[in-house]
């Protein structure tokens, strides 16, 4: 029994050095050796400032930029409240919500079918991507408020627009931070 006993607190303790320790340590530095970008969230920097990750989406409400998905992430895209709102398809918060933002897409494009994922939040509320459609669905608006020619503004979602990866996993997806990173460099808002 007392052998038994030993051999436990010995297995114990070599697996939770290995595992708990080396394991983590090994990994964390193979990640910061070869991936260092990706290990350390994807952030994005501008004039020596953060300005967000390329996979954590945030609220973009101004006219002039593209808005991501609806978030039901704690207050909006809190990454310590990941998670979908779990409402039922009948409950009353969703369809007001889901209401809301459809009756705010329609002031741009009255009548049109608005894209799933303008209304629609993710599984996690922190999506980054929105889909080709729902970027094209605001290039007019966006295009206006920039001043520019919309087939100026679809040539930059175009840009931005990355395909199935590996040629067949996922959907095409255009990543909203980058994109309106890239409409404040080349026509910052005009004031009106």
């Amino acid at each position: 029994m007392r052998r038994n006993l030993i051999i436990a607190i010995l297995y114990t303790v070599v697996t939770t050095i290995i595992f708990g320790v080396i394991y983590p340590y090994a990994v964390t530095g193979v990640s910061q050796l070869f991936f260092k970008d990706k290990a350390n969230g994807q952030l994005i920097y501008r004039d020596g400032q953060l300005v967000g990750s390329r996979i954590i989406g945030q609220p973009f409400s101004a006219p002039g930029y593209f808005h991501s998905r609806p978030s039901a992430a704690g207050n909006g895209y809190d990454a310590a409240n990941s998670s979908g709102s779990n409402y039922a398809p009948t409950n009353k918060k969703l369809i007001d919500r889901i209401t809301g933002d459809a009756a705010t897409a329609q002031t741009d494009h009255p009548g049109a079918e608005i894209p799933v994922d303008l209304v629609t939040a993710s599984g996690s509320g922190l999506d980054s991507d929105i889909t080709p459609a729902a970027a094209e669905f605001q290039v007019d608006r966006v295009a206006r408020e920039r001043r520019l020619d919309a087939s100026t503004v679809r040539q930059l979602v175009a840009k931005h627009t990355l395909g199935r990866q590996f040629g067949f996993l996922g959907e095409p997806r255009v990543n909203v931070l980058e994109l309106n990173l890239d409409l404040d460099t080349m026509a910052p808002i005009a004031t009106k």
